[in-house]
């Protein structure tokens, strides 16, 4: 008797590949963009605590943008709203250049970094909805990992790109660079082709927002209430240690170790390797990626961090330290990227295709609203105190978050 063997569908499809192309150079311009314009700040004002403070500011708006982008997300072509993003942000970049060195620095610069901030905010949603439905469920946790592959390649390659192109040329060429970056993806994803079930609006824009928040949060409250202390201890370590290290690590490699942009460019772009590492491990782990390990990812991160301000003490050479931070920034990121992936896949995994924008947005505002806080505190912090002992504090209390959610973990895995 003749049997049929069952396969599973190919992910790199035409309109998958060209999702995954468009984040590459989309994201590659944001990488380079989001590193040289506050190094550029913290350059021409010598100013932790301005640093932090505009870092924080920038933040508020991605936190506020990214559930209307997850309503957005379930109600529009997720394929227009990132063709409208990208050309967007080309635009603002256009205007910053005109307005640059016509207006006063640190206003321009913050409002510019708020405004990429909160289109980034609704841009992630549209992206993360749009994954199930062009990769099977089976698909999802290399998708995913695929995804911040993506990122994080750009992560890697924007900062040592940007730290050379900045420390040689300056702040403009950065800019030209990203507005053709954008330019480009908006083109490219007019090309794809993403399922979209039209829904019914509710009234007006803010009635169909609230109705559609107060529907993904009725999901989350009675059908997986786990979600939300997941998603609660993840805000909490954001607060504690992702901030200090958003912070601290160019305060440490410029201000405390004295090198230059280009050896700062190298450490971020560590970062991005280890993000990358970490994809491909995800990847090859596949659903062996279980949700109870997400409390030890936690605790080893908080070790590689108190590892980070060990290297920070005064009877460490410089040139020691840095290495150490750069191979601590890389680890870091590899944690990250393991613990991003694993709770992606879940919730796309539990959560109805007519939720999923709306419930992945809620997760990432909850989840990121303690970081422009712990970003202005972490500012003063570096501004009045030793680095070395911000950044052992900060790893203590990441410790004990770590080691308070090791049941919340175990529970989204039952």
């Amino acid at each position: 008797m003749k049997t049929t063997r069952l396969t599973q569908p190919a992910l790199f499809r035409h309109d998958f590949t060209l999702v995954v192309i468009g984040q590459i150079v989309s994201l590659f311009g944001n990488a380079i963009l989001r590193f040289a314009l506050p190094l550029y700040l913290l350059r021409q004002t010598g100013s932790a605590a301005l640093f932090g403070a505009v870092g924080a500011a920038a933040f508020i708006p991605a936190v506020l943008c990214s559930p209307v982008g997850g309503v957005v997300a379930d109600r529009v072509n997720k394929r227009d709203i990132m063709v409208a993003l990208d050309a967007s942000t080309a635009g603002l970049l256009l205007l910053f250049s005109l307005l640059l060195g016509r207006v006063p620095l640190v206003p321009l610069v913050a409002v510019c970094l708020m405004l990429l901030y909160g289109i980034a905010g609704a841009y992630q949603p549209a992206v993360q909805a749009s994954i199930p439905l062009l990769a099977g469920e089976e698909q999802l946790t290399r998708a995913n990992a695929i995804i911040n592959m993506v990122s994080t390649l750009s992560a890697l390659l924007g900062p040592v790109i940007g730290g050379v192109v900045f420390g040689a040329f300056g702040i403009r060429p950065i800019l030209w660079v990203s507005m053709g970056c954008f330019a480009l993806s908006a083109f490219m994803e007019l090309f794809i082709r993403i399922p979209h079930r039209p829904q019914a609006a509710a009234g007006g824009v803010w009635a169909t927002v609230g109705r559609d928040l107060g529907e993904s949060w009725r999901f989350i409250r009675r059908e997986r209430p786990v979600f939300l202390s997941v998603v609660l201890v993840l805000a909490l370590f954001n607060l504690v240690l992702s901030a200090a290290l958003i912070v601290g690590i160019p305060v440490a490699v410029v201000g405390v170790l004295g090198r230059s942009d280009g050896l700062l460019g190298l450490t971020q772009g560590a970062m991005g390797l280890g993000g990358l590492f970490g994809g491909l491990l995800a990847a090859c782990l596949g659903s062996r990626l279980k949700p109870a390990w997400g409390g030890r990812l936690l605790l080893c991160a908080s070790l590689t961090a108190a590892g980070m301000g060990a290297a920070l003490l005064p009877q460490t050479p410089p040139t020691v330290g840095y290495w150490a931070v750069t191979a601590m920034s890389f680890a870091v990121m590899v944690l990250s990227t393991l613990l991003t992936v694993l709770f992606c896949a879940v919730v796309q995994g539990q959560t109805p295709p007519e939720l999923l924008g709306k419930v992945m947005a809620f997760m990432m505002a909850v989840s990121n609203c303690a970081s422009p806080l712990g970003q202005a505190v972490y500012g003063l912090l570096f501004e009045a105190l030793p680095a070395w002992t911000v950044l052992l504090g900060a790893a203590a209390a990441a410790l004990l978050t770590a080691g308070c959610s090791r049941n919340v973990f175990r529970k989204l895995d039952a």
